[in-house]
């Protein structure tokens, strides 16, 4: 379909020129051999984990993916390209397999999320795409968790559409939440895109529209008497919480959807609204917090006896605020059977064709081994087979489920790793073949300077 000025059935284009080129080198030098990358994050940064999150987006890019007549007119004219690669892309497609974690899945620094193998100049090609889709997607559905993980009872809903990046970082966003946790969103798109549950109370904007606080509640409750969040705060929130018990005595409802808190001191006004809600006979009214909320805001409201029943989180979910990057690289490990490796500093990766197995002990992660693709290591093997020859061979879950999965998996994890002020993760262990591969790629490197 068209969203605004990007094809999302075909984005050949959505990437970094040196992709391009490189892929013309490799065309013209005849180098096409098997390439095996991995997508994986480096040093996380307050962060004891990671929710895999992007994966259908993925798979759906790789197996549409094609230059149009239109794109190849337009490499053309650049001047950079020879007429015999432009006619290679002209048949492009990707052929390639595809190993990944599932989403909900939790990872750590250096595991592998993806392992792409394909010809090398089809692995170069789709390498910013993959990265662009799965960074946001890990970032918010991390970032989700996190909130949820101290929400208790109360629900979270999506709010940051109109703070996201872009059109698509909010499309990516609302998926993402709901993956680590969220009860839905506000972005309507999302929703009938996704399936999700969609929310939304009322803007201050409306509020001011109206001759009167009690005009504008009186308008709102007639045509949704149901559902009906009223927010209070536009002048005062205390007279305005009054203001909303009025407007429903008023109309005579026999229920009141509740109340919306969008700034102040919310653990003081919360509170006097639960007791002016309960006074007035509305003890099933809840009340909605929002306004520059995340994980820890959450959590210290919540400690304080604040009675919240649900969150409107935005900005800082959707843009990750606290960590609005991931470290993450895709990595080429092996080429045409002989395994890769880079030595910078701070940046050395892990070579050849690889596999996470996972090790668990009274229902909790116990340990992560990074091995090679085909040791015997003990535990569960996360990296998954998605796509065989360029096609998807793996039924994908139902969102609702990948969502389950998420919830499931974070119960899994050692109670020192839940909390969100811890700064680093699990560290995975190397098995002794992957170690001794890679002391033997650098002897090698050695005894050739």
């Amino acid at each position: 379909m068209e969203f605004g000025f990007v094809d999302t059935k075909n984005m050949s284009l959505l990437t970094d020129l040196y992709e391009l080129t490189m892929a013309q080198v490799y065309f013209n030098e005849g180098m096409n051999g098997i390439a095996t990358f991995d997508f994986f994050a480096r040093k996380l940064k307050n962060r004891s984990y990671l929710v895999s999150a992007g994966l259908e987006q993925l798979l759906y890019y790789l197996e549409h993916v094609k230059f149009s007549d239109e794109d190849i007119a337009f490499l053309k004219e650049t001047g950079k390209f020879s007429d015999d690669f432009l006619n290679y892309l002209k048949d492009f497609r990707f052929s390639g397999d595809l190993y990944a974690v599932e989403e909900g899945e939790f990872l750590f620094e250096n595991e592998p999320f993806i392992r792409l193998e394909a010809p090398i100049i089809e692995a170069q090609i789709v390498e910013t795409f993959l990265i662009n889709t799965m960074q946001l997607s890990i970032l918010v559905a991390t970032k989700a968790m996190r909130c949820h993980s101290v929400a208790e009872n109360t629900s979270l809903v999506d709010f940051g559409l109109r703070r996201a990046h872009g059109t698509d970082a909010g499309m990516k966003a609302a998926r993402s939440a709901y993956i680590g946790g969220f009860a839905g969103t506000s972005n309507v798109l999302a929703a009938k895109a996704f399936g999700v549950p969609a929310f939304g109370t009322m803007a201050h904007s409306f509020i001011l529209a109206h001759e009167s606080e009690e005009e504008a509640f009186e308008h709102f409750a007639k045509s949704y008497p149901q559902n009906a969040i009223l927010l209070v705060d536009t002048f005062d929130t205390i007279e305005g919480v009054k203001h909303a018990i009025e407007t429903v005595k008023k109309l005579g409802m026999p229920t009141f959807k509740g109340v919306r808190l969008d700034s102040g001191d919310i653990e003081v006004l919360s509170k006097e609204a639960r007791k002016l809600l309960d006074e007035a006979g509305f003890k099933d009214a809840t009340i909605i917090a929002s306004g520059g909320l995340n994980e820890y805001k959450i959590e210290t409201l919540l400690k304080s006896g604040a009675p919240i029943d649900g969150w409107g989180v935005g900005t800082e979910l959707v843009v990750s605020a606290d960590v609005p990057y991931l470290d993450c690289a895709y990595k080429l490990v092996e080429y045409d059977g002989k395994p890769k490796m880079k030595f910078s500093s701070g940046k050395m990766t892990l070579p050849g064709r690889k596999q996470i197995f996972r090790s668990y002990k009274d229902g909790k992660i116990e340990r992560d081994t990074i091995a090679l693709y085909d040791e015997k290591i003990k535990g569960t093997p996360l990296l998954k087979p998605f796509m065989r020859d360029g096609k998807v061979i793996s039924s994908l879950p139902s969102l609702e489920v990948i969502r389950e999965k998420a919830i499931e998996n974070f119960e899994r994890l050692p109670e020192e790793l839940k909390d969100i002020r811890k700064e680093s993760g699990l560290q995975p262990t190397l098995s002794p073949k992957l170690t001794q591969l890679m002391e033997s790629i650098q002897k090698e490197y050695g005894a050739m300077k």
